[in-house]
């Protein structure tokens, strides 16, 4: 099993920045991608950004691209959100996904999930 805690979220002007922290515990060694998921009110779960475990290789949804930045801390087995240049459609929870396998932007296929944390853009 993994374990997965996010934090970071909160409520922020359009145009700030937050940076979100998910700390993966228990049996690490399997992860192969982290990724970064929102959910908005009434809508289902959507990639947001994914980074390959061993190589950091990084992949972003379009709608993110320029403006967010996914990083990893191997050490402290940590995955960041950079989220800058907010906007009012970034509103949701936003959960931070492990998987076992190669998969990037599929919800299905990250076996383990934090309990979200929320974020709220005002505009």
């Amino acid at each position: 099993q993994v374990q997965l805690v996010e934090s970071g979220g909160g409520l922020v002007q359009a145009g700030g920045s937050l940076r979100l922290s998910c700390a993966a515990s228990g049996r690490t060694f399997i992860i192969q991608t982290m990724g970064w998921f929102l959910q908005a009110p009434g809508n289902e779960r959507a990639f947001v950004a994914a980074i390959r475990w061993s190589s950091g290789n990084t992949y972003y949804a379009d709608s993110v691209k320029g403006r967010f930045t996914i990083s990893r801390a191997n050490a402290k087995n940590v995955t960041y959100l950079q989220m800058n240049s907010l906007k009012s459609e970034d509103t949701g929870v936003y959960y931070c996904g492990a998987s076992d396998t190669y998969t990037i932007g599929v919800p299905r296929r990250y076996r383990y999930w934090g309990q979200g944390t929320q974020v709220t853009v005002s505009s």
